[in-house]
């Protein structure tokens, strides 16, 4: 992310959301941790869009969380709307890459960028598998 510019033109999918009381820290402003959380959101709303049901639905395979950073660039104070852009930044055999831009509500300036890389996992044997082609096909659409 470091050195890239990210800009609201360069995600298609879109994620609300208001900022909590609860979400501040000591310091007054959103804290550093609940960035993941917002990240985390539009990645579950994704993949709710593109059709995955989840371990609540009894499947034995589905994404998991392999590693995420965040860039802070501005402070985010209560009360606020963030829209987070998501967008599919590389597709593996058995993993995904997501970029995050986060936003506040209509406004251009970047609040904060962050990354995510999510594997394909069998829950049962903990190990990676290849994505299914499906899934594949349906992330190349964010892309």
């Amino acid at each position: 992310m470091t050195g890239q510019t990210i800009i609201r033109d360069q995600f298609r999918f879109w994620k609300s959301i208001e900022v909590r009381w609860g979400d501040m820290d000591a310091q007054g402003h959103v804290n550093n941790a609940v960035y993941f959380t917002y990240c985390e959101s539009a990645r579950v709303e994704l993949l709710r869009r593109i059709g995955f049901k989840g371990k609540q639905a009894g499947l034995t395979e589905g994404p998991a969380l392999v590693s995420a950073s965040c860039d802070y660039k501005r402070q985010v104070l209560y009360p606020a709307t963030l829209e987070i852009g998501l967008r599919v930044e590389k597709i593996g055999q058995r993993s995904f890459k997501i970029v995050y831009g986060i936003f506040f509500q209509g406004a251009q300036e970047l609040v904060a960028s962050a990354a995510s890389i999510n594997a394909w996992m069998d829950y049962v044997e903990e190990r990676s598998v290849p994505l299914p082609a499906q899934i594949r096909s349906a992330l190349a659409e964010f892309q």
